[in-house]
């Protein structure tokens, strides 16, 4: 490490800055709300730039350099003027005052890094000077994670510190309540901006350390990309102190999870449920009594196929607090990946989420003709297996077998595999590409359009009757790659 990165208390401190361009009005606005007594020698000539600071920023000429200087703690110089950057440059090093100098890195004793002010958090990214554009992108996404009122989080925890010191002594044990209270409830209430009720949940917390009872959060994980993961649900698993996660969450996914956090699978798969949803939830409850974070990860959204809800009842009827975090669906992160809009004007305005697995196995009892109807999208999930039933359901109650189909295979990963054709093709789609899943079926108008949109070279021919099953009809498949 090159550069040592260090905070300057700038309380009462005196900043003198050089100039009299934007560049030094750059570098006053860092010091706006720091509590520094801020110098500037020089002066801008624009009216506007000098109302900006006129009433915070003391102004002296370039002949007052030494008085300006005198108990200085640091300096940026941001003189044009070549003559004027040595001026100001021999001063400072007289007088030992670290300083940076703009766009001259070899005369600078530190760099300005790119800062994320929070209030009471901040965060700097530095590149010393080789790249600041990167350090500015860095920042951005930096930004984009912590929370807006994470700083309004510190400042209340400060406030606590004294009270949280008397309640808990125990050195170790308080660095465990702070673990913990500084990403549970408390501060969820503070993010949501109810600072009162956070102050009062750390408060509550602190008193009842040793014997704090858990939460549990259940968590939608997205389609499978880790970039389509909400932000909320990132924090919560890198917060967790257990995850109980299916098998539809991708490797990418587990990997994000806390590395010293217990990482437990209970996913199902085809004839195998080696984990019953009943002992899910006592899991989840159990590990919520030890007073453990409990992240519920399942893929796509909770809510949707997922089972979420009956969790949720289960954890609720036990009296723990439980929080749902909702999650990019695989119905929409599939389609999108694969460019199939699920709705259009021109061809679908009803949109169907059904699933292709019964309770108890099997094909599910649908009401068939009402999804049979023209001008709708019926998304299927889970329905690899039933993929003939559900296409032969689907033709006798009247949708045409030349309807537009797409399969989608571990949509938005890696490897994702999208195959299109039509209804009557529908169970040699899923036969004779050996799809396993997880898959989802999109039946309707619209998962034609990729062939609209040159994907596809040949126009499917209708079949009719009862030859719509014939394996004449498979020669007009499509199937991509995302990779």
């Amino acid at each position: 490490m090159r550069q040592f990165p260090a905070f300057f208390n700038l309380e009462g401190a005196r900043i003198v800055v050089f100039g009299g361009g934007e560049e030094a009005a750059r570098k006053l606005r860092l010091f706006h709300a720091s509590g520094a007594e801020v110098v500037l020698v020089g002066g801008f000539d624009e009216a506007a730039l000098a109302a900006e600071f006129d009433d915070w920023v003391d102004t002296r000429a370039r002949s007052q350099i030494a008085s300006a200087l005198e108990g200085a703690r640091l300096a940026i110089i941001a003189e044009e003027s070549p003559a004027h950057r040595a001026e100001a440059l021999a001063a400072v090093r007289a007088r030992n005052i670290p300083v940076n100098v703009v766009d001259q890195p070899e005369d600078c004793d530190f760099t300005v890094p790119s800062i994320l002010d929070r209030g009471e958090i901040v965060a700097a990214i530095g590149s010393g000077g080789a790249a600041p554009v990167l350090a500015k992108s860095i920042r951005a996404k930096l930004e984009a994670l912590l929370p807006q009122r994470i700083g309004d989080l510190a400042a209340l925890a400060r406030s606590l510190r004294g009270f949280v010191g008397e309640t808990i002594p125990d050195k170790s044990a308080r660095r465990r309540y702070w673990e913990r209270a500084l990403s549970g409830p408390a501060a969820e209430a503070a993010y949501a901006g109810d600072l009162e009720r956070a102050e009062a949940l750390l408060r509550q917390q602190a008193r009842a350390a040793g014997r704090a009872r858990g939460v549990v959060h259940i968590v939608g994980a997205g389609p499978g990309d880790p970039e389509l993961l909400t932000l909320k649900a990132l924090r919560l698993i890198q917060e967790a102190d257990v995850v109980y996660y299916d098998r539809l969450v991708s490797p990418e996914i587990i990997g994000l999870i806390r590395r010293d956090a217990a990482r437990v699978p209970v996913g199902k798969s085809k004839g195998d449920h080696s984990v019953p949803q009943t002992e899910i939830h006592e899991r989840l409850i159990a590990s919520a009594r030890e007073g453990l974070r409990v992240v519920r990860l399942k893929g796509g959204d909770p809510f949707i196929f997922g089972r979420g809800g009956e969790e949720l009842e289960a954890v609720r009827a036990e009296g723990i607090e439980v929080h749902v975090v909702p999650g990019i669906s695989s119905a929409l992160g599939c389609a999108a990946s694969a460019g199939v809009p699920l709705t259009h004007r021109d061809h679908a305005q009803t949109l169907t989420f059904v699933t292709g697995h019964a309770k108890a196995g099997g094909v599910p009892d649908l009401d068939w003709q009402a999804l049979a109807r023209p001008a709708q999208t019926v998304v299927v999930f889970m329905g690899v297996d039933t993929a003939p039933a559900i296409a032969e359901k689907l033709v006798a109650a009247g949708r045409a077998p030349t309807t537009p189909v797409a399969v989608i295979e571990n949509g938005t990963r890696p490897d994702e595999l999208r195959v299109f054709g039509t209804l009557a093709e529908l169970p040699f789609l899923v036969e004779e590409e050996g799809i396993a899943g997880p898959a989802l079926l999109i039946i309707g108008e619209v998962a034609g359009l990729p062939a609209e949109q040159g994907r596809i070279a040949s126009i499917v021919t209708e079949a009719s009757g009862l030859a719509w099953f014939s394996p004449d009809a498979r020669q007009h498949t499509f199937k991509e790659s995302a990779a």
